[in-house]
């Protein structure tokens, strides 16, 4: 058990009346907010909290308990500030974990830029496709795409993550402009390995259809579907990040525009401290800075 955390739980839920206020001042759930109180009271061979159905107060222990933690979590407050001063600088190893292509796209340009500004701080950036655990295998944060499983996690929403199908302008003009999903049975298509189901492309319509694909290439790597779609290979379904500056320049034509997948939140997620080293909360508002603005643009 978490002592700190136990006790500075116990505290928010006495000066917030309740454990859902508790929760949300200290940004968890209510369940583990109740986690907590059971696992200190049993710590301690002793009843802190008297609840009823319709109210909670604090027994004779527990009032001695509130003022002796509430000193105690003071005095852990102001070494924490002390030791804060002499870091107010970001420096140290900061470990972060990102899907393939967003944290090369995105999130590894940005890393170049933040260290220019805190050349102090060592990043480690592991791009891969499955939700790390935090906190056993040792992450400061994460970057995840759509919905979010964890519940003791700090969310905070970064941008939206688009799909977007295309094809170079050569490949269009030797086979014909698609018009409608079920016009991919007669193209080439691009399709990516790691994918659940590489024979058909989830499209958007009155019934998100599953729609069936024929497959020419096959790539575990979204760069080298991208790269052969540049070359003519046929159609490619991926993250418009991979490929926002081909359809700029017009090397990737863009098609099937009102039946690509809805987009999907991009989510930075931490460790629930309490305070966050100075790293982290600087890197975190980079990203929120550059990456809001380019979405803007």
């Amino acid at each position: 058990m978490d002592k700190l955390r136990a006790m500075e739980t116990f505290v928010a839920v006495v000066e917030g009346g309740n454990f859902t206020e508790a929760a949300q001042r200290l940004e968890m759930s209510a369940v583990m907010v109740g986690k907590y109180v059971r696992q200190l009271e049993d710590r301690l061979g002793a009843r802190l909290l008297e609840r009823t159905t319709r109210r909670q107060g604090l027994t004779d222990a527990g009032r001695v308990y509130y003022e002796d933690a509430k000193r105690a979590l003071e005095y852990v407050r102001l070494a924490e500030t002390s030791l804060e001063r002499l870091r107010a600088s970001p420096s140290g190893t900061l470990r972060i974990s990102a899907p393939m292509t967003f944290g090369s796209c995105v999130i590894a340009p940005l890393v170049a830029t933040f260290q220019q500004e805190y050349p102090l701080v060592h990043i480690e950036l592991e791009l891969s496709n499955r939700n790390v655990d935090l906190i056993d295998e040792g992450f400061d944060m994460a970057i995840r795409i759509g919905e979010l499983g964890d519940v003791d996690l700090i969310a905070k929403p970064l941008t939206m993550y688009r799909m977007v199908i295309c094809a170079s302008p050569d490949y269009l003009v030797r086979n014909g402009r698609p018009e409608t999903p079920h016009d991919l049975n007669a193209h080439h298509c691009l399709s990516h390995t790691v994918w659940s189901s590489r024979d058909a492309w989830k499209m958007k319509g009155a019934d998100e259809a599953q729609i069936a694909i024929k497959p020419s290439f096959t790539c575990n790597d979204g760069n080298g579907l991208r790269r052969a779609a540049i070359a003519g290979a046929g159609l490619l379904l991926q993250p418009e990040v991979l490929v926002a500056n081909d359809l700029a320049t017009g090397t990737l034509v863009p098609v099937l525009q009102n039946y690509v997948p809805d987009p999907r939140t991009v989510y930075i997620v931490r460790r629930q401290d309490r305070r966050p080293l100075p790293k982290l909360t600087r890197f975190i508002g980079h990203l929120l800075a550059h990456v809001k603005t380019q979405e803007a643009s």
